[in-house]
């Protein structure tokens, strides 16, 4: 079992975790004005990676709250995790 760190509540097991997808895809700024080809864009494509990954992640059964996490995906190593209103990390 992978212990993931949650940035309110600390470590815990990767089973109170819920993948959220894709981190830091902003918002169209006129989604009304998104033809069905790019609406659809924005809701199915995302990157995949090999390598760090800036993903999104819920901490369901613990403190409810979203936060943001890099993590290499060919090894699924957590680099770090971030809340929300923090700006994503460098990492070396």
């Amino acid at each position: 079992m992978q212990l993931i760190r949650c940035p309110w509540c600390g470590p815990r097991e990767e089973a109170e975790f819920r993948y959220g997808g894709q981190a830091h895809v902003p918002y169209p700024a006129d989604p009304s004005a998104l033809s069905d080809e790019e609406w659809a864009r924005y809701v199915f494509f995302r990157d995949n990676p090999a390598g760090p990954f800036a993903e999104r992640w819920s901490h369901s059964a613990g403190c409810r709250r979203w936060f943001n996490a890099v993590r290499d995906t060919v090894s699924h190593e957590f680099l770090a995790v971030y809340r929300l209103d923090e700006p994503r990390p460098v990492l070396p």
